[in-house]
């Protein structure tokens, strides 16, 4: 947003400076991106006075001036200067522009220094308007009246000290978008008053010879409200040079008087306008929608190819404007223009902002109207436009055509003055609350705010409160400490499951494991392989076919950074990741995993064969002491009930009863090789939420129990079927008495042929042995041998063996 200092003071009553505006408007939220002051390129040059100019001694075309100035401004004691000048027309009694040596010239990029021409002195210039950058005329000096007042700044003599400011406005204040709506909030912090703008009704002189509708489908939403009327025996030339300057100043190129008024009141109001030849027209006016085929030469001199679905005006033969957007060439205004057809009308934001993407189209209508402009004062924005036009153009005025209804913005919120203070942290006066409020354009009954309706951003009671902040400035804020909810040390205030995801990450670090945060979303292939890959968790909109889907295990992205760490050369790696996996799309359908792999050898190469590939015991252990972090029982049931993509003989359940806790073990090789894997992979997941939670909450850990009894250990040899797990004697000798029996432990497994020939086709032995710990009194021989026959008892019963003679 651009705008100079003389448009806004045409709003705003102020004596303020510059710097003071210019804070206010940062302070306010309308941060200032820059400022182009004429006063510091231009604030040197002031007007002089040639007392003599006579022919240069050794040379034709140069002339010596003898230049009387006023460094002091008007009313200063002059000073004489000797300029050596090549300029056509100076002469004595010249009242020109004067630049002292040290002045930067803008038109040329020099700065002045004293020089000495063909063995004369020279000190300064006396310049034309292209050294000043006014124009590209440099045939001669500027030749001002002979009563110009000597000593004042050129700038201020022609007007030109009109500061351009340049304001980034955010998108939720549409309203900032016109010098107008800067000008209210300036007034409303105290740096001036705004003045009225009266809007009077222009009577028509005739009827509207162009008629004006809008399909119904779009009267609902899309073109709710549409006006305009036609202007006759209107003379298009150039603007007003006042008019031109302030378009000049904020970079748009003055046309002619029509289109120059419809940016003015763009700029100035917000008020976005468009005009037509009426000759140029067939027929009426019509807003509908775009058929697919058609297409429209715009002012930019570029045909777009219109898409069904795209709004625009038409006559009774083709489309002569992108509705809100931009006009068509073929209607436009130009230099024979008699009778005009000026349109003001309100346009859907999205569908505006829909159209100009699609056509990728930038103009100063679009990006008012997307952002929404005031649909209150499409009519008064009429009739202020067609007197400017009657004012500068002449004609007589149609009577107003309409279609549609302005729509009603009214809505009220309720205002609570002590809000200000628990919301924002700052004590304002209710009074001056209520004048900030009035000020800024909402109309206070009661303890009721009706915001304006140029202001769609306000929408609630906090919203009430941040203008009112906004206002008194949020600079005035006093950092203070947040007060203690309660006194003493604060109770934790992470949840359990918050625990154990730190508990799990710390772990895993230790372990050596390097963690990966990967994306929650995978391929559809991927998250087939792993279970998922349904359209519950497809995504619609993705940022890639590759992120197509919720992962269902965050085994995939470990395999994916896995492989491209190989393809770089790094082939032994431990990866692990703590994240949400999903099962659906629905917000309960979540879960957080603790996951691992390992690839390649536990070791770097040495010379002591420490060196191994990983295996499944490798994950076992790391997904035990995850486990164990996370306070999972110690005694747990291991079972073959594994996900697909694990492999059916080497990986293994860690469960309490139908509870899976854990998987372990070596992915399946088919995962491993679509997943572009070389070599093995062994893996685990834990479920953190499915380890039960401790029975005691307790920070502490419970009394060290030690005892003083002597321990005794007997080893077990049992023959039973070689398909016998050794894990379910572990389990059945450590049932055998709770109390006494400290440890189970395998330490021998007899198998092969030579177990075969000495205790039957499809049996091994295996051999335990078993820790008894007393902690009351000393074992005896009986007490031994009781635990031993109920021992060889479980056992037997539940792996079918027999005790090994």
């Amino acid at each position: 947003m651009k705008f100079t200092l003389s448009w806004l003071k045409d709003h705003l009553e102020t004596t303020a400076s510059l710097d003071d505006i210019l804070y206010a408007l940062t302070d306010l939220g309308h941060e200032v991106e820059g400022v182009e002051n004429p006063a510091d390129t231009l604030g040197a040059f002031r007007i002089c006075r040639v007392i003599e100019a006579v022919q240069h001694p050794n040379a034709d075309r140069l002339r010596l001036c003898r230049v009387e100035t006023f460094p002091g401004g008007p009313g200063s004691a002059p000073e004489e200067v000797q300029v050596v000048c090549g300029a056509h027309n100076a002469r004595t009694g010249l009242v020109g522009v004067f630049a002292p040596v040290g002045t930067h010239v803008p038109g040329t990029g020099v700065d002045l220094k004293p020089g000495n021409i063909r063995g004369i002195d020279s000190n300064g210039m006396l310049c034309s308007e292209r050294e000043l950058m006014l124009s590209d005329d440099h045939d001669g000096i500027i030749d001002l009246p002979e009563d110009a007042p000597l000593g004042e700044r050129f700038i201020d003599y022609r007007g030109l000290n009109d500061p351009m400011i340049y304001v980034k406005i955010t998108p939720n204040r549409p309203d900032g978008l016109g010098v107008r709506g800067l000008a209210r909030d300036l007034a409303a912090r105290g740096l001036g008053t705004l003045k009225p703008m009266d809007v009077s009704e222009i009577k028509g002189d005739f009827p509207c010879p162009v008629t004006v509708t809008i399909d119904a489908d779009l009267k609902t939403k899309a073109a709710p409200h549409f006006t305009g009327r036609v202007i006759r025996g209107v003379k298009n030339g150039p603007s007003p040079a006042w008019l031109q300057a302030r378009l000049r100043a904020i970079g748009l190129r003055p046309i002619s008087a029509l289109v120059d008024i419809t940016n003015y009141f763009t700029v100035g109001l917000n008020r976005p306008l468009h005009v037509f030849d009426v000759a140029k027209l067939s027929g009426g006016l019509q807003i509908r929608m775009a058929a697919e085929g058609e297409s429209l030469l715009a002012l930019d001199d570029k045909t777009y190819a219109l898409r069904a679905g795209q709004m625009v005006i038409a006559d009774d033969t083709a489309p002569v404007s992108l509705a809100g957007i931009m006009g068509g060439e073929t209607s436009g205004c130009t230099e024979v223009t008699n009778d005009v057809f000026l349109e003001s009308a309100y346009w859907d934001p999205i569908t505006i902002a829909a159209t100009g993407r699609a056509l990728k189209i930038n103009s100063d209508a679009r990006y008012r109207f997307e952002r929404g402009v005031d649909p209150a004062f499409t009519l008064p924005g009429l009739h202020l436009a067609t007197q400017m036009i009657l004012d500068l153009c002449g004609g007589e005025a149609s009577t107003v055509v309409t279609d549609g209804a302005a729509i009603d913005t009214a809505r009220s919120y309720k205002f609570d003055a002590a809000r200000t203070g628990s919301l924002v942290g700052m004590e304002i006066a209710e009074s001056e609350q209520r004048q900030t409020l009035t000020a800024l354009g909402f109309t206070l009954n009661g303890d009721q705010a009706i915001p304006p309706s140029w202001r769609p951003d306000v929408q609630g009671e906090a919203d009430l409160v941040e203008e009112i902040a906004r206002v008194a400035s949020l600079s005035k804020l006093v950092g203070k400490p947040l007060p203690r909810t309660q006194a003493g040390v604060p109770a934790p205030i992470l949840t359990p499951a918050q625990i154990r995801e730190r508990s799990a990450r710390r772990t895993l670090a230790a372990l050596g494991y390097n963690e990966c945060v990967t994306y929650s979303f995978i391929d559809q292939t991927s998250a087939t392989l792993f279970g998922g890959g349904t359209d519950a968790v497809r995504v619609d909109n993705p940022i890639s076919s590759e992120m197509s889907h919720l992962r269902p295990d965050l085994l995939p992205g470990l395999l994916r950074a896995a492989a491209r760490n190989q393809a770089r050369g790094f082939m032994d790696m431990q990866l692990a990741e703590v994240g949400p996996a999903f099962s659906g799309g629905e917000p309960g359908e979540q879960h957080t995993q603790a996951a691992g792999i390992l690839v390649g050898h536990n070791a770097p190469r040495d010379p002591y064969g420490s060196r191994r590939p990983v295996d499944i015991y490798d994950a076992k252990a790391d997904a035990e002491a995850v486990l164990a972090a996370l306070g999972a029982p110690a005694r747990a049931q291991i079972n073959r009930k594994v996900p697909a993509w694990f492999h059916p003989g080497r990986a293994g359940t860690i469960a309490l009863g139908p509870n899976a806790l854990a998987t372990y073990g070596e992915l399946h090789p088919k995962i491993v090789t679509e997943m572009g894997i070389k070599g093995p992979v062994m893996a685990f997941t834990v479920y953190p939420a499915k380890v039960p939670q401790p029975k005691a909450k307790t920070t502490t850990r419970p009394a060290l129990t030690i005892s003083d009894l002597q321990a005794v250990e007997r080893d077990f040899a049992f023959v039973v079927d070689k398909g016998v797990e050794a894990l379910t004697a572990l389990n059945a000798a450590q049932g055998a008495d709770k109390a006494l029996i400290a440890e189970v432990r395998l330490f021998d497994q007899f198998t092969g042929e030579k177990a075969e020939a000495q205790m039957g086709e499809g049996k091994k032995s295996i051999a335990l042995t078993v820790r008894l710990q007393p902690t009351q009194t000393t074992l005896t021989d009986k007490d031994i041998e009781a635990v031993s026959a109920k021992i060889i008892e479980k056992v037997s019963k539940a792996t079918g063996g027999t005790l090994r003679g």
